[in-house]
């Protein structure tokens, strides 16, 4: 829940700051230390990492604090560009990963080069954006993405938009899609949903309960620039 989030019924009005700016400058560490360590998103990273060429360049949206997304795949050899909304979240992946590059910016707005990535991660990133602005950011981030790459993709399978959900305590609005629409989403943006993953997973935080998690593992076909 970082990357373009839209709004949060916590925030004064006169805040100008993006709503997942404010609410993950707030988590700050705490969202590392509920999520790091969930062995779906550890797997998920390992499966990327299986299929990476050697010294790779990998897209990490929504960074957070820089692990286990970047350090997991810097320690494998490959290069990282993290971007997130949060710059509290940015100034601790800078720290805590300093052999990645990390950019705070929405990665709604940030200009992507066609077929620059071996790798993508999208680790629930897209829930506090439209389904028109998450459909049209995995487009770009399909077209980013070297043919024959790989993206993997985690978020809360759910067929609700705009639904107030209590994330880590703090009231936040919520937009997903059902699983099967996410893989027809996913294929329109031109990715072929190679497998998919369901599991639960309770962050370690005390005003945290159980989630649904979907992990969905993917490549693009095609051609350069197609």
């Amino acid at each position: 829940m970082r990357a373009g989030e839209r709004r949060d019924s916590d925030v004064r009005h006169d805040d100008q700051r993006p709503p997942a700016a404010v609410l993950f400058d707030g988590l700050g560490p705490d969202y590392e230390k509920a999520f790091a360590h969930a062995p779906a998103h550890l797997s998920a990273l390992e499966w990327l990492i299986e299929r990476l060429p050697p010294a790779a360049r990998t897209l990490d949206v929504g960074s957070g604090t820089g692990r286990p997304t970047a350090a997991t795949l810097v320690g494998a050899g490959h290069s990282v560009l993290g971007v997130d909304v949060s710059p509290v979240m940015v100034e601790l992946a800078a720290r805590q990963v300093p052999e990645a590059e990390f950019r705070c910016d929405d990665i709604r707005e940030l200009a992507l080069d066609a077929d620059s990535f071996d790798g993508v991660c999208v680790f629930f990133s897209l829930l506090q954006m439209t389904r028109a602005e998450q459909s049209a950011l995995m487009r770009r981030l399909t077209q980013a993405l070297k043919p024959g790459g790989h993206l993997v993709l985690a978020t809360v399978p759910a067929d609700v938009e705009d639904v107030e959900v209590v994330f880590m305590g703090r009231r936040v609005l919520a937009t997903s899609f059902a699983e099967d629409d996410l893989t027809d989403m996913l294929g329109s943006a031109g990715l072929t949903v190679l497998s998919r993953h369901d599991t639960t997973f309770t962050p370690a935080h005390p005003d945290a309960g159980p989630e649904p998690h979907l992990f969905v593992h993917c490549r693009r076909d095609g051609t350069p620039g197609h």
